[in-house]
């Protein structure tokens, strides 16, 4: 069987984002993650969710992993399959789990969002580095 062969002018299926923990590093993901997906030709409803839970897990990272000096990572990689995960990497080592917010908290919906609206999601420490990884996965169809 002859191995696929792409195009030398093929936009790549894997980009990785690295921004400062800062407040403004959300929106600019946000953008960066619109951008990659209109070049990928994603359709809008995977493009607005990815956005959206992408701006999620940014924020979580922002505000939870205070380590001075460290970087936010953002990945995203699409599949042959079409299927997009997104991954965001800090220097917490805490892993998160969603919460159930009251009525009355102006935060802490977040990941139950990433787990009603993603088709996969999950989190793990980095591998012999300081810090977790939490992604999610949306498929074509999403």
């Amino acid at each position: 069987m002859p191995t696929p062969h792409r195009s030398p002018t093929a936009l790549p299926q894997d980009i990785e984002f690295r921004f400062p923990r800062d407040a403004r590093s959300v929106g600019r993901a946000r953008l960066l993650l619109r951008e990659q997906a209109t070049s990928w030709k994603l359709p809008d409803e995977v493009t607005e969710t990815a956005v959206l839970l992408l701006s999620e897990l940014m924020t979580n990272a922002y505000r939870h992993a205070k380590a001075p000096g460290r970087e936010i990572r953002a990945r995203c990689v699409l599949s042959e399959e079409g299927r997009l995960r997104v991954s965001v990497t800090d220097a917490n080592d805490t892993l998160p789990a969603p919460r159930e917010a009251s009525p009355e908290d102006e935060s802490g919906r977040g990941l139950a969002l990433v787990e009603a609206l993603a088709d996969d999601w999950g989190a793990e420490p980095r591998p012999g580095g300081i810090g977790k990884t939490v992604w999610f996965e949306l498929a074509p169809g999403s």
